[in-house]
């Protein structure tokens, strides 16, 4: 009777196991819809990303990702989120922009990628509408322009400058919260890069840079799946002392 009490004392005093996200703290480049979205602009970029990021850093990651509206409860589940297009969106509800704000002040990052940038990297009118609206989430942030210097170019590959299917600028814009790049911004259409059919063939070319240009642009959405999972999002980093750990035997492999 008293080892019984005990034990259930003991029981009691262990401390609950952290909370991961997704599949045991595996990155999922969640596809972010609003208004009438139903997919993002590419719908193989996202599980291609996840397959990218496992086969290179050995990190773990969902190879089906999954699919949130912004005004789904599920928005906070998870800290990250990858929202794309090409054309215009409608402007949020109040309980999207509720959502994504909530989201964001539990620490979540959002990468939001242009697939309709023109080729020397101008904003499609998704890009001008995706800051509109994220301005009216975070009307107090201004985003600012990371260069080389930022580590989400080092998180995991060294990288010079930011490329997608697009060359585009060098730079990524971002609204920075306590320090961190919560909204990464890309006019460089990293998705139409990563974009890979069942058959195993690209779906857009990537230029002027082909083949070359495409793995830099397949390192960066590494870069910024490994950014993401080192976040501080509420308690759940039971991932991060690994990735740590594997950042800094891998992270000087390469320095393209």
């Amino acid at each position: 009777m008293v080892l019984a009490a005990l034990a259930a004392a003991l029981l009691a005093l262990t401390p609950a196991p952290a909370r991961a996200f997704g599949e045991v703290g595996a990155f999922d480049p969640r596809v972010l819809l609003t208004g009438s979205q139903t997919d993002a602009a590419y719908p193989t970029a996202a599980a291609r990303w996840a397959w990218e990021l496992v086969q290179r850093t050995s990190a773990p990651a969902r190879l089906a990702p999954s699919r949130v509206r912004a005004d789904a409860p599920e928005i906070s589940h998870a800290p990250f989120v990858y929202w794309s297009g090409r054309t215009d969106v409608a402007a949020l509800t109040s309980a999207e922009i509720a959502g994504l704000h909530n989201f964001f002040t539990l620490g979540g990052v959002m990468f939001v990628d242009d697939a309709g940038v023109g080729p020397s990297g101008d904003a499609s009118d998704f890009g001008r509408a995706a800051r509109r609206e994220l301005a009216r989430v975070l009307p107090d942030s201004v985003p600012i322009a990371l260069g080389s210097d930022h580590v989400v170019f080092r998180s995991f590959y060294l990288l010079s400058r930011a490329e997608g299917r697009v060359a585009g600028k060098k730079t990524l814009d971002a609204i920075v919260r306590g320090g961190a790049a919560q909204v990464i911004f890309s006019q460089h259409d990293v998705g139409g890069a990563l974009a890979r059919s069942a058959t195993g063939v690209w779906e857009q070319s990537v230029t002027p840079g082909g083949d070359a240009q495409r793995e830099r642009a397949i390192r960066l959405a590494v870069n910024v799946a490994m950014y993401a999972l080192c976040s501080n999002y509420k308690d759940d980093q039971v991932h991060a002392p690994f990735l740590m750990r594997r950042r800094a035997i891998a992270g000087g492999a390469d320095t393209k």
